[in-house]
C-alpha cells in the first residue's frame, strides 16, 4: 500500500502542468490544483493582492502535493475508509470533489447499507464502507472503480464538450477513463471494442 504522500505525488504527476481549457469548468489549473481552490484557500502566491491565473502558473509541485494531502485527503477524512478504497477515492476527490464521496455512498446504498448521500465521510459512511469491505476489500475498490468510470461516462453523455476527456481524438480511451481504470483490477478494464461500443452514439 503506497503512502498518502506517494499517492499525492502520483496524482500530481498524472495531472500535469498548467492548463486553462475553456471547456473545463475548473478553469485555470496547475498540477491538478484549480484557480477556485487557490481562491478558496486564499493563496496569493504572487503577492499582488489578487488570486488569479498568475498564481496558478507559479504554483510549485510540492505545494500542490501539500494541498492535496491537507485539503483532499485529511480534511474529507478519507483515512477513515478501508485502505484498499483510499487511493481511488483520493484521486477522484482531487478530480471531482465531494462527488467522489457521493459515488461511494450511492454504491453502498445499492449494496444495502443505510447511507445518506451527502458527500461527507461521517461515522455512518465510514462504518458502511468498512463493513462492505469485509471480507474482500479489493472487491469494494473494484466496484467503486466501475462506479467512478460510469460517472465519467454519464458526464460525457450529458455534456458533449466533456467527451474529449473521456475519449481521445483517435477514438480510444481518454484521460478520465484511463484514470478510473488505473485503480481497477485488469479484468474489469474495458476492451477497445467495448469502449468503442459504449461511446458509439457520441458525435
Amino acid at each position: 500500500m503506497p503512502s498518502v504522500r506517494e499517492i499525492a505525488e502520483e496524482i500530481v504527476a498524472r495531472e500535469g502542468g498548467y492548463v486553462n481549457d475553456p471547456d473545463d469548468p475548473g478553469g485555470a489549473t496547475n498540477h491538478g490544483v484549480t484557480i477556485h481552490t487557490l481562491r478558496r484557500l486564499g493563496l496569493d502566491l504572487t503577492g499582488d493582492g489578487v488570486v488569479d491565473s498568475a498564481d496558478v502558473r507559479v504554483l510549485r509541485r510540492d505545494q500542490a502535493v501539500g494541498i492535496f494531502i491537507r485539503d483532499y485527503y485529511e480534511r474529507p477524512r478519507i483515512a477513515e475508509l478501508p485502505a484498499a478504497l483510499q487511493p481511488s477515492l483520493f484521486d477522484m476527490y482531487v478530480n471531482a470533489g465531494a462527488n467522489a464521496v457521493r459515488i461511494m455512498q450511492r454504491l453502498l446504498g445499492e449494496m444495502g447499507f443505510r447511507v445518506t448521500v451527502d458527500g461527507v465521510i461521517g461515522p455512518q459512511s465510514a462504518a458502511a464502507a468498512r463493513n462492505a469491505a469485509d471480507p474482500d476489500p479489493l472487491a469494494l475498490a473494484d466496484a467503486y472503480g466501475v462506479a467512478r468510470r460510469n460517472y465519467y461516462f454519464r458526464l460525457a453523455d450529458a455534456r458533449p464538450a466533456s467527451r474529449k476527456y473521456a475519449r481521445s481524438r483517435s477514438g480510444g480511451k481518454g484521460g478520465w477513463i484511463i484514470r478510473a481504470e488505473a485503480f481497477l483490477s485488469p479484468r474489469y478494464h474495458l476492451s477497445d471494442a467495448e469502449f468503442r461500443e459504449r461511446t458509439a452514439r457520441w458525435a
